[in-house]
């Protein structure tokens, strides 16, 4: 990981996500890196560009990451 400070991240989940209601993936945005990590394990980080996030968020929309019904990738 680099030496990006992230001691003042502010993180955010989403917004179907209750508080107590488990793990949940977590993103914060800082400086010119957009930083992810999973709420059991806050220590454990990972560092994306912009363009990486893009792509990632791309893939998203075009279901490249959906499973089908025995859990496999769809696609």
């Amino acid at each position: 990981m680099s030496d990006l400070d992230l001691s003042e991240a502010v993180w955010l989940r989403s917004s179907r996500s209750a508080e107590d209601e488990g793990p949940t993936v977590e993103v914060a945005f800082v400086g010119d890196q957009i930083a992810v990590r999973d709420s059991t394990d806050p220590d454990a980080v990972l560092l994306f560009t912009q363009a990486e996030w893009d792509a990632f968020l791309a893939g998203v929309n075009d279901g490249e990451f959906d499973l089908d019904e025995d859990g496999e990738l769809a696609n």
